[in-house]
């Protein structure tokens, strides 16, 4: 049985922040969470930390406004991104929320890799798609990871998996594709093993005075 190496139990809130310049010190390793406001991004969150009320869920998506930002080890961050998508929020709140999420996604040299959290009985939409595409360009590892997985029936969960795993080929670069279920912990193992890797390298240096 695989044991984690880093105790994502002990995961602690650091700070909300409204962009990039209120988050801290742009030096080690951060992994994002980032996903459609519907996707189930929090839950994934509490699962992974074994905490329910770490990142906050609501049955209203898009709540999720600002990054915030988790403390699992000296200089390793959990962060959760805005979500993009779904939300019924005012456009001009819609549109300042983005350009933070994208000014993040940019700028930020200590993230090491990006969590896409897609509902696996709707993969791979546009806006999903187009992200997956910068955080190759971009040298970033991604792992697609296929929510609500406890919604379908074992035999098409697989045949979801396998055609997405397919499909991600075409992006060209290092992406892992899982099912999990923050229901029932599956793909909880899988999850671990993938932030374990991206946390075990060498740290960024920051570049800032």
């Amino acid at each position: 049985m695989y044991k984690a190496i880093f105790n994502y139990q002990q995961t602690r809130f650091l700070t909300s922040a409204p962009d990039i310049r209120a988050l801290p010190d742009d030096s080690g390793i951060e992994v994002a969470f980032a996903g459609r406001s519907n996707a189930g991004k929090s839950s994934a969150l509490n699962t992974l930390t074994r905490q329910n009320s770490l990142a906050r869920t609501s049955k209203t998506p898009g709540r999720t406004q600002l990054i915030n930002t988790f403390h699992l080890a000296d200089n390793k961050r959990l962060i959760d991104l805005p979500g993009y998508g779904f939300a019924k929020v005012p456009l001009e709140v819609k549109e300042k929320w983005q350009k933070s999420l994208s000014e993040y996604l940019i700028k930020r040299k200590s993230l090491k890799g990006i969590v896409v959290l897609m509902d696996i009985r709707h993969p791979l939409k546009d806006l999903d798609q187009q992200l997956v595409h910068w955080a190759v360009q971009s040298g970033l590892s991604v792992l697609i990871l296929l929510t609500k997985a406890d919604k379908l029936s074992p035999g098409p969960r697989k045949k979801t998996l396998l055609e997405v795993r397919d499909a991600s080929m075409a992006f060209m670069g290092d992406v892992t594709v899982e099912a999990f279920s923050s229901l029932n912990k599956f793909g909880l193992t899988e999850l671990e093993q993938v932030l374990d890797r991206w946390f075990s390298d060498e740290p960024v240096e920051s570049t800032e005075p």
